[in-house]
């Protein structure tokens, strides 16, 4: 009864670790920073060429979901067995947690966004990825183009 609650606990530690973890900054065009605003931001506008759907994946992973699965998979794998039998039940699962642990991270931290094809009225054409969600677009309809040459960032919105 004790080595359940214990393994419950020690999964909803890992859960809440797995999702913490997770949560990155918005990329979407309509989201800013604290930092981004009441800064000055050069001001284009253009016509949407093309529109793509591509996902958005965390440049490197934090880790936490491979840890946190490692933990729990360790502490139910332990539960298998006696003597040598527990030892490896417990190993296995630590190795089997962990590799569940970093997909799950994965999947959980990619998100949808667009690929978005603009020309310019000065002619300039050029494409910028930004997370999908909050505004919608269309080949032909008119944008802004909202660059931030300190940070070198652009973002396109209606």
């Amino acid at each position: 009864m004790v080595r359940s609650k214990t393994l419950a606990a020690l999964a909803l530690v890992a859960g809440a670790l797995t999702l913490a973890g997770c949560a990155a900054p918005s990329r979407s065009g309509h989201t800013y920073t604290s930092s981004e605003a009441r800064r000055p931001m050069e001001v284009q506008t253009g016509v949407v060429q093309a529109i793509r759907e591509v996902r958005l994946e965390r440049d490197q992973q934090t880790g936490v979901g491979t840890g946190a699965g490692a933990i729990v998979g360790g502490v139910a794998g332990s539960n298998i067995g006696s003597g040598r039998g527990q030892i490896i039940g417990s190993v296995l699962g630590a190795v089997a947690g962990g590799v569940v642990g970093s997909h799950a991270e994965q999947s959980l931290s990619n998100r949808p966004a667009l690929e978005i094809t603009v020309r310019t009225d000065a002619g300039r054409t050029f494409a910028v990825v930004q997370e999908a969600g909050g505004e919608t677009f269309s080949p032909g309809q008119r944008v802004r183009i909202v660059t931030d040459p300190a940070r070198g960032t652009t973002r396109v919105s209606q």
